[in-house]
């Protein structure tokens, strides 16, 4: 998807001033596509963005993302054995983990309006946000992105027939409030790693 490489690919800064200029709070620009306002609202809650074109570029990027924090040959959660094989290449135990570093899951959606991912217990079992690792590193395709919430609920409903998921909840701020701000009261902010790989 060339919006992405627009995005991040390119070394031109007027580009990005214009891009700023489009979610200026007192002119919302409501024809903005969706996968463009996700990216800025997901930035703007401290959230860590890395576009992958395959999984190739997946691995690469986890990897990366290991050794920033010094977290190979650590201990990780993780319920999703379709994700077990990144943790086992790298040498990470998530078999009982005592003192895990980091989550490692996918999600069910990501949020446009609010720049938060959706999950539920297919990727957190019971737990609620504040029983998670401080870390987290998220892998979703673009094709997850979605306007609103209850777009993403809307598609959980569908997706999964009769056989709902519980547990449903978002996780929004990625980083300590810089000052006291009432709306973050109560919820408990992750330093969020998102590798979304191209899938449209």
């Amino acid at each position: 998807m060339s919006l992405f490489r627009k995005i991040f690919g390119s070394g031109n800064d007027a580009s990005n001033d214009e891009n700023q200029n489009q979610y200026n709070d007192n002119n919302p620009d409501l024809s903005v596509p969706v996968d463009e306002k996700f990216t800025f609202n997901f930035k703007k809650n401290g959230g860590k963005f890395l576009y992958c074109e395959n999984m190739d570029e997946v691995r690469e990027q986890f990897e990366n993302i290991l050794e920033e924090n010094d977290w190979f040959e650590s201990e990780a959660v993780c319920y999703e054995p379709k994700l077990y094989s990144l943790l086992e290449e790298n040498k990470l135990n998530y078999k009982a983990p005592v003192n895990p570093k980091f989550l490692l899951a996918s999600c069910e959606n990501l949020i446009a309006d609010e720049g938060s991912v959706l999950f539920s217990s297919n990727q957190i079992k019971q737990n609620k946000p504040n029983d998670l690792p401080a870390n987290i590193v998220i892998l979703a395709t673009t094709s997850q992105i979605l306007e609103s919430k209850s777009d993403g609920l809307r598609v959980i409903k569908k997706k999964y027939d009769r056989d709902y998921p519980t547990n449903i909840t978002t996780i929004k701020y990625f980083e300590k409030a810089k000052e006291e701000d009432f709306l973050q009261y109560g919820s408990s902010a992750k330093n969020l790693y998102l590798l979304l790989l191209e899938d449209l």
